[in-house]
């Protein structure tokens, strides 16, 4: 008898003890931060390309001059911090997300100018190659919205804000130019046209600084535990860039403010999670439409600027592949 109610005594001990434990575990699951924390690297490439236009005032082309700037391939890295919530599937909630990148100088592909000044026709009037080096590459973007989770999803609407800068020189290459026939007419550019050899020199320079606001929304799961999918898309008119472009060859300097070119961005990502840490493969495609506005020219050792409405413009396309370590906190 004294056995079994020494027994007896030990598994009442052990159920005070195993329910007095599970009471302390829950307490510590309530007093658990509903919302985390987290920091992390990233790296990765763009793919794509920057351009530079000049409308037409009194001459037949769709553009007075288009000048295309690549970059195929830049590389960067960068940092991104995010806050929302631990478990999104558990209730609605709130997200924000900082992240920033910065490109890797070095060449970046051809650079070409084509111009069409000719009020006869919309022929080509003036082409001319050099190689591309990327000097300079940010990006800073900002995002802040709702998540509201479903049976198997989730969907996020969100607001974002965005800034990038470029800048880019053009060195080497060659020119081919149509001669001319009066002041603003010309032969052919196959009919012996007057030819330039630049090896050696820096021709040009030009930078942009975009601002872009915009709204989007993304859908995600976690049903693939602990892998989860995201996509999203954001769609924006609220776009403007600063842009000046230097031509060393004749002294010129152009300055262009133009906006309202219609933002276009969809994304994918692909997550692993383990414990404290996400790993995250993603690729978007972010895409400007052409933008329009004044222009400012500035010639060398002048201080009076020209000044030629409506007359800028600019426009971009670009895939951005990223691959990101984050640890949550």
């Amino acid at each position: 008898m004294k056995d079994i109610a020494s027994l007896l005594v030990f598994v009442i001990i052990l159920l005070i003890f195993s329910a007095n434990n599970a009471i302390y575990s829950q307490d510590i699951e309530k007093r658990k931060p509903i919302y985390s924390v987290s920091l992390g690297g990233h790296f990765g490439f763009v793919h794509g390309q920057s351009v530079e236009l000049v409308y037409p005032t009194i001459t037949n082309g769709e553009f007075l001059s288009e000048l295309l700037w690549n970059m195929k391939p830049v590389y960067y890295f960068g940092v991104q911090v995010d806050l929302g919530l631990r478990d999104i599937m558990s209730k609605p909630g709130f997200f924000t997300s900082l992240a920033f990148k910065a490109g890797i100088p070095g060449d970046s592909g051809i650079h070409e100018n084509r111009d069409w000044m000719s009020i006869e026709n919309d022929s080509l009037t003036h082409y001319s190659k050099h190689t591309i080096r990327t000097n300079e590459f940010y990006q800073a973007d900002a995002q802040i919205g709702a998540s509201i989770p479903f049976k198997f999803f989730y969907v996020k609407p969100f607001i974002s804000g965005s800034w990038m800068r470029f800048s880019f020189s053009g060195r080497d290459g060659y020119g081919i130019y149509a001669r001319k026939k009066g002041s603003n007419t010309y032969y052919p550019i196959h009919d012996a046209p007057i030819e330039y050899d630049f090896s050696g020199m820096e021709v040009i320079r030009y930078e942009q600084d975009w601002l872009l606001i915009a709204a989007g929304f993304s859908i995600g799961t976690n049903i693939l535990t602990p892998f989860l999918v995201d996509l999203s898309f954001q769609i924006s008119p609220f776009t403007y860039c600063a842009a000046v472009d230097q031509h060393f060859t004749n002294g010129k300097t152009f300055y262009d403010f133009t906006g309202m070119g219609l933002l276009i961005e969809p994304k994918g990502s692909f997550t692993f999670k383990w414990k404290l840490m996400e790993i995250s493969l993603e690729l978007n495609y972010r895409y400007i439409s052409r933008t329009r506005g004044d222009t400012y020219i500035v010639e060398k050792n002048s201080n009076y600027a020209f000044f030629y409405p409506d007359e800028g413009g600019a426009a971009l396309s670009m895939f951005v592949t990223r691959f990101a370590v984050k640890v949550c906190l």
